[in-house]
């Protein structure tokens, strides 16, 4: 595959990966299943079964259980065609998807922010 390719995937694979541990991890439509694993994090005495649950929580470590379902539904290899493009894609795709969700993070503070601004020069002017 070409360099320019591979980078196109993976830039599109790392949004689908961003996309699916944002939605997952701080969306309010898993907010339930979210609030249970959380408990379930701080409840079990197990470190397997609390670590399961932190899963969930977590975007930076769901984007990597997120990327192992990627790769193993596209077989993408990033720039070494054998078990080495699996290891470097495992690595670069969440790194990506984890920029992608900070700079989604920021802009969505900015908005808010900015929409609080509004709203108390508005109150000013009344």
């Amino acid at each position: 595959m070409a360099i320019t390719t591979q980078i196109f995937w993976l830039v599109i694979l790392s949004m689908i990966v961003a996309s699916i541990a944002w939605t997952v991890t701080q969306e309010e439509i898993f907010k339930e299943w979210r609030d249970y694993c959380e408990n379930r994090c701080d409840d079990c005495q197990s470190l397997p079964k609390r670590k399961f649950f932190y899963v969930f929580t977590c975007e930076y470590c769901f984007s990597h259980w997120t990327t192992v379902l990627i790769l193993l539904l596209t077989g993408f290899q990033l720039l070494i065609d054998d078990w080495r493009g699996y290891i470097l894609a495992f690595f670069a795709i969440p790194w990506i998807a984890n920029q992608f969700m900070s700079v989604y993070r920021r802009l969505r503070v900015d908005i808010k922010h900015e929409n609080l601004l509004a709203k108390e020069v508005e109150s000013n002017l009344e």
